[in-house]
């Protein structure tokens, strides 16, 4: 009978939840899990202790008080980090704890936004968020984040490679920044938009994942819904035997999938600026039948004299020069 009593006891207090206590969410400590700490684009999460960005243009903003903040680092990266809305100062090859404020700041409430240098070619760094860490009886803050967010889907040119601070001064972070929105770059060196059959990444099928492999988990599409979303794809196709068929087929895929993840978002297929693919890309949009899936013609934005560094990739000038025409086409539509 006594052991009846336990065990009935034991079902009461476990129905309760007061029998296995679960650990609260870290809120304050400037940890991973503190939910002070807002993530822009997309990070793997499987880690408590270390959150990891593989695509470009992923950012974390916090709000914090007191005079310092260190950010805690696991192997060697570089990183961009700014402290009140100042300029983003470069952090190279750093690893451990990383001083972000060297000057302590004046006491009260500030934020730092931090966001890692893009993992492509032959640069290996170790883009992972371990925390920060304040000084005695400080605490983060849930800083403002903004209302609205603009994902971008591209290649190195979304990437921002060649320009002087690659994402941050890629046309996508910079159309973001004068939108005042959230911003994302899902893009990676090199990638193609069909998945070609010599290996070049998929980005119509690359984009349903939360990093870079074609095993890596499914992102979670509810984590964050972008309000536009802006596609630059087609640049590499050609040189990875990627027929004019094929191409349109990815590309309404991808439209489609876009669509379906994110109802009510405005999204323009941007005619790439290499002048690839432009039929096929105007056709996929077409085959959509949306009114608020778009082509945007690009002739013009840049000169691939003056505005690229290789005929290619647009240096810093002709970065500002694409979302100087993109900027508008966005604000005056969502």
């Amino acid at each position: 009978m006594g052991a009846r009593l336990i065990t009935a006891a034991l079902a009461a207090l476990l129905a309760t939840g007061l029998a296995t206590p679960v650990a609260a969410a870290a809120t304050g400590d400037g940890s991973p899990t503190d939910s002070n700490v807002k993530y822009f684009g997309r990070w793997n999460t499987a880690d408590q202790t270390a959150y990891v960005s593989e695509w470009a243009g992923a950012y974390v903003l916090i709000g914090f008080t007191g005079t310092t903040v260190k950010l805690k680092q696991r192997n060697a990266i570089d990183l961009y980090a700014s402290v009140d809305g100042g300029p983003d100062v470069l952090h190279a090859n750093v690893s451990g704890t990383v001083d972000l404020t060297p000057t302590p700041l004046k006491a009260g409430n500030h934020t730092v936004r931090v966001s890692y240098r893009p993992i492509a070619g032959s640069y290996k760094g170790d883009a992972v968020f371990r925390g920060v860490a304040l000084d005695s009886g400080a605490r983060t803050y849930a800083p403002t984040a903004p209302a609205r967010t603009v994902e971008f889907i591209g290649d190195s040119i979304t990437v921002g490679q060649l320009s002087s601070k690659q994402a941050l001064t890629g046309y996508a972070w910079l159309t973001g920044e004068r939108l005042g929105a959230a911003h994302t770059q899902i893009a990676v060196g090199g990638a193609c938009l069909y998945p070609a059959a010599d290996g070049c990444i998929g980005m119509s099928d690359r984009w349903l994942r939360t990093g870079l492999a074609a095993t890596a988990p499914l992102w979670d599409f509810t984590r964050y819904r972008a309000d536009a979303v802006v596609v630059n794809l087609g640049t590499n196709d050609v040189g990875h035997g990627v027929t004019g068929a094929q191409f349109q087929a990815g590309y309404t895929t991808l439209l489609r999938r876009v669509r379906e993840k994110y109802p009510n978002a405005l999204v323009l297929a941007l005619r790439v600026f290499r002048n690839r693919y432009v039929a096929e890309t105007q056709a996929a949009v077409a085959a959509v039948g949306d009114a608020r899936v778009r082509f945007v013609d690009t002739t013009g934005w840049i000169v691939e004299s003056t505005d690229t560094v290789d005929n290619v990739h647009p240096n810093d000038a002709g970065h500002r020069k694409v979302a100087d025409r993109l900027t508008p086409l966005i604000s005056g539509s969502w």
